[in-house]
């Protein structure tokens, strides 16, 4: 006999996809019906779950839903309005209602483990997303970027383990480099194997320049980068503005500071976005847009993980 939790599993994903619960909409509601019924008592009555007037299903609003997101751990904003004004809110849970009598009448009624489960799922909602980055003319570009990495940052803080603030540098400078040398053939890799593989000289290596991208440059980095002075390359790390400190101070130390370029990454992206734009304020977004595409070019490529792709809004 199967474990109770693979099958309850099992019957959360069937119900999910019978009713195509995928939206930000239909996923908080799954959450509030969820945390509704948790303290009730089975069987389940669809009237239970009405506001007094019949015409909206009690309890959704976005503050409703962040409170169950927070006791796990996750403050990202799923829906502002918690699926108040979705059409098919009513429908949903009536289908629901009909599934949860179903899991009780079966003996399959967890109510932590099918929080849990629907908690996963905007997980995976959240992981789907791609990176947002708006448009504003009347910030700077090295303001845009920042708010970029900054996105990205707190995607990285919502799933421990990633590294989607390396990832996003790296193959924002691959684009970058891409666009301003298209005679040369730049080389582009996962981020995942960066440099490691093969021994290579450095993320890029362009013509006798060897480009390390780092969110925290290390003194293992700067072996590489006295390795590259040594077979006459010369080594150029780009890295954040928290990272340059940190990189200029191992330099100095390793006394090879007037040997190597250190250039903080915002700066070194907005630089040839603003001459491709002509230094003209019309331009610059389409000038934005074509860095943006070759990037998700790059991620298509060269990731698995699409929501390291940049959508601009």
């Amino acid at each position: 006999m199967k474990d109770k939790c693979v099958i309850l599993h099992n019957h959360l994903e069937d119900f999910r996809c019978s009713n195509n619960i995928t939206g930000k909409g239909p996923l908080s509601v799954m959450l509030i019906l969820t945390r509704i019924a948790e303290s009730q008592s089975p069987p389940f009555s669809q009237d239970n779950f009405l506001t007094a007037k019949g015409g909206q299903v009690k309890g959704l609003g976005g503050p409703a839903v962040q409170a169950i997101l927070k006791d796990h751990g996750i403050s990202r904003v799923l829906a502002e309005e918690g699926g108040r004004t979705s059409r098919g809110s009513i429908e949903r849970m009536q289908q629901y209602v009909i599934f949860l009598n179903m899991l009780y009448k079966n003996k399959l009624l967890d109510f932590l483990s099918i929080e849990k489960w629907w908690v996963e799922r905007v997980q995976e909602y959240f992981s789907s997303q791609p990176l947002r980055l708006k448009v504003d003319s009347s910030k700077s570009l090295r303001f845009l970027m920042s708010e970029l990495l900054n996105t990205a940052y707190e995607r990285q803080l919502e799933c421990p383990g990633t590294m989607v603030v390396g990832a996003v540098i790296q193959h924002l400078v691959g684009a970058k480099l891409t666009i301003a040398l298209p005679e040369v053939t730049i080389d582009h890799e996962g981020f995942s194997v960066a440099d490691h593989p093969k021994k290579r000289k450095g993320d890029f290596l362009v013509n006798d320049t060897s480009i390390h991208v780092t969110t925290a440059p290390t003194e293992s980095l700067m072996r590489k980068c006295i390795g590259n002075l040594n077979e006459n390359i010369h080594p150029v790390i780009i890295t954040t503005d928290a990272g340059v400190g940190g990189a200029k101070a191992l330099a100095t130390n390793l006394q090879i500071a007037d040997r190597l370029d250190i250039l903080e990454v915002e700066q070194f992206i907005a630089t040839n976005i603003l001459e491709w734009s002509g230094f003209s304020l019309n331009q610059r977004p389409i000038s934005l847009e074509e860095l943006v595409n070759e990037y998700n070019r790059i991620v298509d490529t060269c990731e698995t993980d699409p929501s390291l792709k940049i959508a601009l809004g």
